[in-house]
């Protein structure tokens, strides 16, 4: 296995460029940090935001404003308000991603989220 060192370093989020991803309603603008193997993001979905796919990667999200709702193909929703989180490995859900009144979202996801055989 690998190590993966990140120095000791801090974000200043208001100078994080945004990059603006279309939903199947909506939109939502994500600001990330990729090092190796991690990507850390903020990302705040528009009011009406409804993803536009059915994602199978893991995250760790934690909600930071609004409120969302994690619908899960075949599978129970759940709903985020501030302050709670959700945790997932790669390949153990089919989930998307759906507000009505926006919400702003930390994310991390990378290579310790992989399923392991």
């Amino acid at each position: 296995m690998s190590q993966k060192n990140i120095p000791f370093q801090t974000i200043d989020w208001s100078e994080v460029p945004k990059t603006e991803h279309k939903g199947e309603t909506g939109v939502a603008y994500w600001q990330t940090m990729q090092f190796d193997g991690l990507r850390v993001r903020v990302v705040e979905y528009s009011e009406g935001y409804k993803a536009d796919h059915w994602c199978e990667k893991g995250h760790i999200v934690y909600c930071l404003e609004g409120e969302v709702v994690n619908e899960q193909q075949g599978g129970p929703n759940s709903v985020l308000k501030p302050g709670m989180s959700y945790i997932v490995s790669d390949e153990l859900s089919s989930h998307r991603s759906v507000t009505e009144t926006g919400v702003k979202l930390l994310i991390i996801d990378g290579d310790f989220l992989k399923l392991k055989s």
